[in-house]
């Protein structure tokens, strides 16, 4: 057997297997049955849940279109192949090759996706941030922080919206919920979940002293009202006040933002970046059914720490990942022990490699 055909029967192989373990029969059901709903006369009744469905299908069909297309592509590069056999082309040959070359490369990155096997990894993600103990310092941190998940999700055409914030006083963040919609955004976003630690020289400091600094990272995905049986109505206290946000000329003099503390366990939620106290409502009823599920599984499977009972406080011991731009410029991740040599690149979203780590120390672990 030649070496290309080789080559060709090994990627054969390869997309078969992966075909498999990435479910792909499984996802063009989901998606004809998603094509099915989309087509009933009364889908759009419901537009928010019907955009979500909508960007599941969309999400489902170039996924399957993609497997599709490569295991279509092998079999006519085999084809070809054999042809060539009997009839020698120097030109088609070149050609086979690229293309060989060019499948093999697209296939070995769509193999990082059979990492993300969870049970939400597909899910969009909740993403908040909070600074630690030391002001301004801190804050700034926080804000840098948000600034990477920002420009990670910007890489990956995610979209990202403001819920939440809480704007330092000087400068940074205090607070900040995110919500992350795309593909896979929980799955790839996990990894960020816990305390990040900066080493640098400050530039709030006159003296320019080196600081460290804490902020906290913490990723839920999106749990669908579906996901979970209704909350009892006294479970919940629900507050209302002035928003302080981002927002048009009624910020400030309306009552728009909603606080919402579930009292059983404590859980507080507050939106106030949306135009209506009813949004907001519903935003922050979003973000606490997310945070009561995500709690839930915790609970049940003891895998980690619960969201809120063992809250782990942005300080030395509990850090997930150092970042050091003073003395020598690092950034290593305490769980798996990558690290990266460029901290301005990894702080401008290149999280690849950590999130690929991270995954696979999962898997391992």
């Amino acid at each position: 057997m030649k070496e290309q055909e080789k080559r060709l029967r090994a990627l054969e192989k390869k997309i078969d297997e992966l075909w498999h373990v990435l479910r792909v029969d499984e996802k063009r059901e989901e998606m004809s049955a998603l094509s099915r709903e989309m087509e009933a006369a009364d889908f759009w009744s419901d537009r928010e849940r019907a955009a979500e469905h909508a960007k599941t299908h969309e999400s489902l069909r170039r996924e399957v279109e993609t497997w599709q297309r490569l295991r279509t592509g092998v079999t006519e590069l085999l084809s070809l192949d054999q042809e060539l056999t009997d009839s020698p082309d120097q030109d088609l040959e070149r050609e086979l090759s690229a293309q060989l070359d060019s499948f093999e490369r697209e296939v070995e990155e769509l193999e990082f996706y059979t990492l993300l096997d969870g049970k939400h990894d597909r899910k969009n993600a909740i993403v908040a941030f909070h600074a630690g103990s030391g002001g301004t310092e801190a804050q700034d941190w926080a804000e840098m922080l948000m600034r990477m998940i920002m420009r990670f999700a910007e890489k990956k055409d995610w979209t990202v919206t403001i819920l939440d914030e809480s704007r330092g006083t000087e400068a940074g963040i205090k607070s900040v919920i995110l919500k992350v919609e795309g593909a896979y955004a929980y799955g790839h976003l996990k990894s960020e979940h816990g305390t990040h630690r900066l080493v640098r020289i400050s530039p709030f400091d006159a003296e320019a002293m080196r600081h460290t600094s804490f902020a906290l990272i913490e990723v839920i995905p999106e749990i669908e009202h579906d996901d979970l049986a209704s909350i009892d109505p006294k479970d919940l206290r629900i507050d209302t006040f002035m928003s302080g946000g981002h927002g048009g000329q009624s910020v400030n003099t309306t009552y728009s933002a909603v606080r919402i503390v579930h009292i059983p366990t404590g859980i507080t939620v507050q939106c106030q970046n949306e135009r209506s106290q009813l949004q907001n409502k519903e935003t922050a009823m979003k973000v606490l059914l997310s945070k009561l599920q995500q709690l839930k599984e915790e609970e049940e499977e003891k895998e980690r720490q619960t969201l809120r009972g063992e809250y782990k406080s942005a300080e030395w011991g509990n850090q997930i990942r150092s970042y050091v731009l003073h003395p020598y410029r690092m950034v290593k991740d305490l769980r798996t022990r990558y690290e990266e040599s460029d901290p301005s690149a990894v702080l401008d979203g290149n999280l690849d490699g950590f999130v690929e780590s991270y995954l696979k120390w999962l898997k391992q672990g």
